[in-house]
């Protein structure tokens, strides 16, 4: 494990990184952001991951779903996200959940999970929200991202309402590129590992990264209210 994890021993200790083996995450969600978070956060430590999906892979997902090939096409994402998480690395247990986010909330309250932290990688409006209503009854904090074109936003909820700043509407992504995805979910990664490792993180603060009509990449930031 020492060898393994070796680099991010370097950056914060040996205690830090066996910590992480008590952690649990769920990524709802295993398309183009879940498969990225489940590549960084897979590989990190974190002792459990759960899965949550209950699409099959399509050809017209791999160009921005990392985790799959054209021989995964018909596949359940979730299981085939599972599979190379543990390929890749020893120290995680995945759970491979095939139902959607109701479904979820039913399963953790079940088997009274309790996480530490809740990572949005959906691609619709609504399921965003009843992540939100679960993380406030649960006490439970989750991070949000989503794309489109060449743009994305990320935000770490704590007490911040989704509700209070998003319209729900059925409204779905329009074009993606592919580089974005991963862009977005590096972010949310990057926040979950800090948050997760006892590093300061900024919540309810809305990251938005986009393209100037210049191409410059750029970062808007927007403190949210929290009353």
């Amino acid at each position: 494990m020492q060898e393994y994890f070796s680099r991010q021993i370097k950056l914060w200790g040996k205690d830090t990184q066996n910590s992480l083996q008590d952690k649990k995450i769920a990524i709802i969600g295993c398309g183009g952001l879940g498969c990225s978070l489940g590549i960084a956060l897979g590989s990190s430590g974190i002792g459990h991951i759960t899965l949550v999906d209950f699409d099959e892979v399509g050809v017209h997902n791999i160009h921005r779903q990392i985790a799959f090939t054209t021989n995964d096409n018909g596949a359940k994402k979730c299981e085939v996200l599972k599979e190379l998480l543990q390929n890749r690395c020893d120290y995680v247990d995945v759970v491979a959940l095939d139902i959607d986010f109701d479904g979820f909330v039913n399963y953790a309250q079940q088997n009274k999970m309790k996480y530490d932290l809740i990572l949005d990688a959906t691609d619709n409006l609504p399921t965003r929200a009843s992540i939100n209503n679960f993380s406030k009854t649960t006490s439970t904090p989750w991070i949000y991202g989503s794309v489109e074109q060449f743009h994305g936003q990320v935000c770490f909820f704590d007490k911040a309402s989704f509700e209070d700043l998003f319209q729900i509407t059925n409204r779905t992504p329009e074009g993606i590129a592919a580089p974005i995805v991963m862009n977005i979910a590096s972010l949310q990664a990057n926040l979950a590992l800090r948050y997760l490792t006892n590093y300061s993180v900024k919540k309810d603060f809305l990251y938005y990264c986009f393209f100037d009509e210049d191409g410059i990449f750029k970062i808007q930031n927007f403190s949210l209210p929290t009353t």
